[in-house]
């Protein structure tokens, strides 16, 4: 199991506390330093619509070009933006069975049930 995001984002930080506390190994995939390739993100896509993946609501989005938002219209697109900027990314990402974005206690008591 991998959790990708980077440390000092405080739901990150929630997730990897609640982790660890639940006795979950995992390791942590820092990909503002790490970087993230394309493979990774395109399993991701696979498996998670590229707007769940990509933080509107976050300040890297939002620092963009008018013309670069506009530009992402598509899995590929995305892919392309992520790469470019991995910070778009909603964090963290949790990479287990299945492909977990965001976290909340209560979606992960649900993934781990």
């Amino acid at each position: 199991m991998k959790l990708f995001g980077i440390p000092n984002c405080d739901t990150v930080k929630k997730a990897r506390t609640w982790l660890a506390e639940q006795g979950h190994a995992f390791d942590f995939h820092d990909f503002k330093k790490q970087g993230l390739d394309q493979a990774t993100v395109a399993r991701w896509l696979e498996e998670v619509e590229w707007e769940v993946l990509v933080n509107r609501k976050g300040t890297t989005w939002r620092g963009l070009p008018d013309e670069r938002k506009a530009a992402v219209t598509d899995r590929a697109s995305a892919l392309a933006l992520m790469l470019e900027f991995p910070s778009v990314i909603k964090r963290p990402v949790l990479q287990a069975e299945r492909v977990h974005v965001g976290f909340s206690d209560a979606q992960y008591r649900q993934i781990f049930a």
